[in-house]
């Protein structure tokens, strides 16, 4: 959701930096879409690492014995911590 809304940020602020030109005496568009832009890449970059940092692999491995006195070992792999067990 933040990468999107980066996007969202970063083109809107290239359309009212690039794209559009009025004259206002109290608000200047360019300076407000160079913010947007700025704020866009921020979030996208944000996101990002957040993205990134979900995605740890994390691997169980446990060591028994089985009811036939045989050793079993179980080696189970998760994406993220919260599918572990």
């Amino acid at each position: 959701m933040s990468i999107g809304t980066g996007i969202v940020l970063f083109v809107i602020g290239a359309i009212l930096t690039f794209a559009i030109h009025i004259q206002n005496a109290f608000i200047n568009v360019q300076l407000v879409g160079y913010i947007l832009m700025g704020a866009g890449l921020v979030v996208f970059i944000v996101g990002l690492v957040f993205m990134l940092r979900k995605r740890q692999s994390i691997t169980t491995v446990r060591s028994g014995v089985d009811a036939d006195g045989q050793s079993v070992s179980q080696r189970r792999t998760s994406v993220t911590p919260d599918d572990e067990l």
